[in-house]
C-alpha cells in the first residue's frame, strides 16, 4: 500500500505557477518573456536555481530581435535572476549582493549573449539588451525602473504583436 501510494505521489506533476511579462526599454526596445516556478516556492523569492522555466523574446517595434530561454542554459551562459512570487515583481536597482541584479543571458557588459543571440541585464548603471554579441546601449532605462508581471498575460505588452514565446519547459 505504502508503495502505490508513493508512486502516484512521484507520477503526479508537480503544480507551477506561470507568468508572463514585458520590459520596456528606450528608443522602442521591449522584451516579453515568461517565468514559471513550483508552486512550493509561493511566498519566497525565487532564482536561477528554482526556475523552472524562463524564456525572453527581444523585439524593436515590430522587428524581431532574437530570443533566449532556459533549453539554452550551458555552463558558461551569465544566469542571474530574482524574482519576489509575494509582489510579482523581479526586483531591480543592479546590486547582486542586495537581490536586485539580472542578467539573462547576458552579463553587465551586454556582450556575451552569443551570436546570433539575444539577452537582458538589469545592472547598476542601467536595464538593456544583447544581441548578437552586441550591448545595445540606446536601449537603456534606469536601473532601477520597476519590471513587474504583466495583468495581461495573454498580451504582455499590450496592444504590440505578441511574440511567439516558446512552451515553458523545465530544466533537465
Amino acid at each position: 500500500m505504502i508503495r502505490i501510494a508513493l508512486l502516484l505521489a512521484l507520477a503526479s506533476p508537480v503544480q507551477a505557477a506561470t507568468h508572463a511579462f514585458c520590459w520596456e526599454g528606450a528608443n522602442g526596445y521591449r522584451v516579453e518573456g515568461f517565468i514559471t516556478y513550483p508552486d512550493s516556492e509561493a511566498g519566497t523569492i525565487v532564482t536561477e536555481d528554482t526556475v523552472t522555466g524562463f524564456g525572453i523574446t527581444g523585439w524593436r517595434g515590430s522587428d524581431y530581435l532574437g530570443k533566449w530561454s532556459l533549453v539554452e542554459l550551458a555552463p558558461e551562459t551569465s544566469f542571474t535572476l530574482q524574482f519576489d512570487t509575494r509582489t510579482l515583481s523581479f526586483p531591480m536597482g543592479g546590486y547582486p549582493e542586495n537581490g536586485t541584479y539580472q542578467e539573462w543571458n547576458a552579463d553587465g557588459t551586454a556582450t556575451d549573449c552569443g551570436n546570433p543571440g539575444f539577452g537582458f541585464n538589469g545592472g547598476n548603471r542601467a536595464q538593456d539588451i544583447c544581441v548578437n554579441g552586441q550591448f545595445i546601449d540606446e536601449s537603456g532605462i534606469a536601473p532601477d525602473t520597476p519590471l513587474a508581471i504583466s495583468p495581461d498575460v495573454g498580451n504582455p505588452c499590450g496592444p504590440l504583436p505578441m511574440s511567439s514565446l516558446a512552451i515553458p519547459r523545465r530544466r533537465a
